[in-house]
């Protein structure tokens, strides 16, 4: 019974310090915490961002290669690859699904950038392609504006 009353007692004599242990720790805890998660949303943020340019370069050079090929470089061809890598690599460390409508978007280019030009029997662009992998650089950017919306 000693042993309790003194505990006691020494609880009552240090309630002050023991209130500002608990205060000082709970908000060291949660400063770290809400450090981490503005240092993630920050990363989100600009990765986001630089997915966003980079969709946009790849909607203009699609636009290119279809309507202007003939006055164009062979090389648009291996920008767009480069261009096709570097988005699939920026949204791998973005968000779910972000990282799989990339995918996405890597697989149409591959199977449809060497039928950006291709016409039909009248001479006309068949467009195909290009909305085939318009499509994907839509779906992509909307996930990508979506995931931004939702960070906190």
């Amino acid at each position: 019974m000693r042993l309790y009353e003194t505990f006691r007692q020494q609880v009552q004599r240090n309630i002050v310090a023991l209130i500002s242990v608990f205060i000082a720790v709970s908000s060291l805890s949660y400063n770290t915490w809400r450090n981490e998660k503005t240092e993630l949303n920050r990363n989100l943020r600009q990765g986001s961002f630089e997915v966003l340019l980079k969709l946009g370069e790849m909607r203009e050079l699609v636009y290119h290669l279809e309507y202007d090929r003939a006055v164009i470089e062979r090389s648009a061809e291996r920008t767009g690859w480069v261009t096709v890598f570097v988005i699939r690599d920026l949204a791998s460390v973005l968000e779910a699904p972000v990282p799989a409508a990339a995918e996405s978007l890597f697989d149409a280019w591959a199977e449809h950038w060497d039928g950006l030009a291709a016409r039909n029997e009248q001479g006309e662009l068949d467009g195909t392609s290009r909305r085939a992998i318009e499509a994907e650089i839509d779906r992509l950017r909307d996930m990508t504006l979506e995931m931004l919306r939702g960070l906190e």
